[in-house]
């Protein structure tokens, strides 16, 4: 789903993509040095996106019983 909702086919880089996209300095392994706002940037985007979509699943759901 992280892969889906954040529009790319490796939900690993997922978060690396996003922060690309919104000018944070994310790299693979330690990033200490990020603040929480450039972290919880990341973070809101990706988990924001994904409770979106799973109450949208969940609605298409109630809609089919």
């Amino acid at each position: 789903m992280k892969a889906k909702v954040a529009g790319t086919t490796n939900p690993e880089q997922a978060k690396y993509e996003i922060a690309e996209e919104i000018g944070v300095p994310l790299k693979e392994g330690y990033n200490g040095k990020l603040t929480s706002e450039e972290a919880g940037k990341v973070g809101g985007r990706l988990g924001g996106n994904m409770v979106k979509e799973l109450v949208r699943m969940a609605q298409e759901n109630l809609k089919n019983k």
